[in-house]
């Protein structure tokens, strides 16, 4: 897909502001910003690494402030936005085009006849960071000026400097930056030209996203050094930002190996996809390379080379939840299920009660469990890998823990989850815990607590089931019980439909009853593998759904007509929180949506234009990926991450569904 702008877009500061790039190491490390070159957001930076793979995140190069001079006239590159709202300078106004190649950024400034692209990638593995600069056009030599801004802080927070004093030492080829005794020093490097070390601390950088979001929005950094350099027609620089001493300085074989892996992910798709991809238009071949952007290292002691999944960009970790639910669409629908495997037996290691985590913490500590449903999307991700790979060894190693797991549910673990002997449903929950997706939690408001017994929840408990006899039978072990909990499990499932409204109840035996508020949840009842409803029941609600939750960019995760329901997403994070899973549509939804209409329908065709839309949203935002959230209310604009995992993957698996 051809992702390029030209004046119309960059030349204007409130489009070229709000479409952020993106550009990732592999490690959970990643280098992101706008077209314009403004930060508007703490999580924007040339250099955030990962110091503890796949977390750890920290920022250690905000930026770099770009000035030329070109026959004897000086032009800015750069954009700020300062603390009083001032905007200096206005490089963006020198941008001709912007344009994606593969994943990779590139500008093209135009002053006069001269022509100057830059460049931004990752080298994978690493925290390394490129930016190349080259003199594509001119009738003269072009001085270069490099302001490098730096920082040493946690992704999520911000700084202020008071005073504060890093070590910066010229080395050879560069400078050294340590933060503070024992910090991770970051080496910035050049193949050419000089550097000098600067130490000026820059006051009051405006972050107009953050102030949306309800958060502070003013950011102090240190100009720490200038690098300087005359470029010839045709002659290119590199600038490294690296926390490696050695780091490599030839950016055109780092440039090539880069491009060489997206090729690689690409021919995999292809060769893993023959028939499919001789149709599929061409922005999915731009969403093989988001998928890849989540895919990263958590290494273990068992095994160094595993692999997991960040939720999103720029703020989430690795999550069961939704490291279960992208699994199969950001590994198995592009030809990766060696990937998958490494995720499935890393999580498994983790496995505790009964029960997967929730999340990582970013410090590092204990992994939280406070899920019901990240467990149940585990059992959906190994059928996922198993149906494409019949692999009978990593079936039979994981078959003990899947086992253990359907036990404890059954006697009972974490939270109260526990299946009822009155029905067979599982009930889950316990005051001042979010346990299922819908998960938002502000001190000690829990916003949709949903206590009791979710049909989401259920659906995926019915299918765990189904798939436990069919693993037991295939493997020779005794499977007749878990038929006859699946057995009792859809008879009791009835439950769920309202005959009233003719849709199914959210959440039953809930403290304050069954819960009749319209939400999503329903649709997993018709998309996953095995559905408890009737076929008239199918069909009713994803008509329902159709009508009432159905957006361009996924489904309302609550009916407008709820008197809960909110249209917006914005403001502190009270009011955020408070319209999460209130009214915001969900980019995830969208993909169960298509597979139950594809079901109940049967019209490839017809599902397949339910995703199209997707393809115009990979030119805003987050560029070339798929966003979290949007507002519930028209023109449904875009939120919170620029690039979801869930989203890229149940798109891509739903768009591959109807392919086939």
């Amino acid at each position: 897909m051809c992702i390029e702008f030209g004046r119309e877009i960059c030349g204007n500061l409130d489009t070229a502001e709000s479409r952020e790039w993106l550009v990732t190491n592999g490690i959970g490390g990643y280098a992101s910003g706008t077209v314009a070159g403004l930060l508007t957001r703490r999580y924007h930076g040339l250099l955030l690494t990962a110091l503890k793979p796949p977390l750890g995140r920290t920022l250690l190069l905000a930026k770099l402030d770009e000035t030329i001079l070109y026959d004897n006239r000086s032009y800015s590159l750069d954009t700020n936005r300062w603390a009083d709202g001032t905007v200096s300078p206005h490089g963006y106004q020198n941008i001709e085009r912007f344009s994606l190649e593969g994943t990779i950024p590139l500008w093209r400034f135009a002053v006069a006849d001269a022509l100057l692209e830059k460049r931004v990638w990752m080298q994978q593995g690493v925290n390394t960071t490129y930016v190349q600069y080259t003199l594509r056009r001119a009738t003269q030599p072009l001085k270069l000026t490099l302001k490098a801004m730096v920082n040493y802080r946690d992704y999520h927070s911000d700084t202020q400097s008071n005073g504060w004093k890093m070590s910066i030492e010229e080395v050879e080829q560069g400078i050294c930056v340590t933060a503070y005794p024992g910090a991770v020093p970051m080496y910035l490097l050049s193949d050419g030209g000089s550097a000098s070390v600067a130490d000026n601390w820059y006051y009051g950088f405006d972050l107009a996203v953050e102030r949306y979001r309800g958060l502070r929005d003013r950011e102090d950094h240190l100009h720490a050094a200038t690098f300087e350099v005359t470029l010839n027609p045709g002659e290119a620089i590199a600038f490294v930002a690296s926390t490696e001493k050695q780091a490599n300085l030839n950016a055109e074989a780092a440039l090539k190996l880069r491009r060489a892996q997206e090729q690689k992910l690409t021919g995999i798709w292809k060769t893993n996809q023959p028939l499919k991809t001789k149709e599929s238009p061409i922005w999915i071949k731009q969403l093989i390379l988001a998928a890849d952007q989540f895919i990263v290292d958590r290494p273990v002691p068992e095994d160094p080379n595993g692999k997991t999944i960040i939720a999103g960009y720029h703020w989430f970790g690795d999550w069961g939840r939704d490291t279960m639910i992208s699994l199969p669409g950001l590994t198995i629908s592009t030809g990766r299920p060696e990937v998958a495997r490494s995720i499935l037996r890393t999580f498994a290691r983790y496995v505790d009660q009964g029960m997967l985590p929730n999340r990582f913490p970013d410090a590092g500590e204990q992994p939280e469990y406070n899920t019901v449903d990240a467990t149940l999307w585990y059992f959906e991700a190994v059928r996922a890998y198993y149906s494409a790979t019949d692999d009978d060894t990593l079936l039979g190693e994981l078959f003990p823990i899947l086992a253990d797991i359907i036990d404890w549910h059954c006697r009972g673990t974490r939270y109260n989850i526990h299946l009822d002997p009155a029905d067979g449903l599982l009930f889950a929950g316990v005051a001042g815990v979010q346990l299922t997706w819908m998960d938002a939690k502000v001190d000690d408001w829990v916003v949709t607590p949903r206590i009791g017994k979710p049909i989401e929840v259920n659906a995926l408990w019915y299918n765990a089931l189904r798939r436990m006899a069919k693993f037991a039978r295939h493997l020779g072990k005794p499977h007749q019980e878990y038929e006859a909990m699946a057995d009792r499990a859809k008879y009791r499932f009835s439950r769920f439909w309202n005959e009233e409204t003719g849709y199914c109840y959210d959440v039953l035996d809930s403290p304050d009853g069954d819960d009749a508020a319209l939400r999503p949840n329903q649709i997993f009842a018709v998309s996953l593998p095995e559905s408890p409803l009737t076929l008239a029941q199918q069909k009713s609600v994803v008509e329902v759904c159709g009508r009432s939750l159905l957006t361009s960019h996924g489904l309302r995760s609550l009916a407008p007509d709820h008197p809960q329901y909110q249209g917006k997403y914005g403001g502190n994070q009270y009011q955020r929180d408070g319209a999460y899973h209130l009214g915001t549509v969900w980019g995830w939804l969208l993909g169960p949506f298509v597979l139950a209409h594809l079901r109940v329908y049967k019209n490839p065709e017809q599902a397949r234009q339910f995703l199209e839309p997707m393809a115009n949203h990979l030119t805003t935002h987050g560029l070339g990926s798929l966003s979290e959230i949007f507002d519930g209310d028209a023109p449904m604009t875009a939120r919170g991450c620029i690039a979801q995992a869930w989203t890229v993957a149940e798109v891509l698996r739903a768009w591959l569904a109807t392919e086939n």
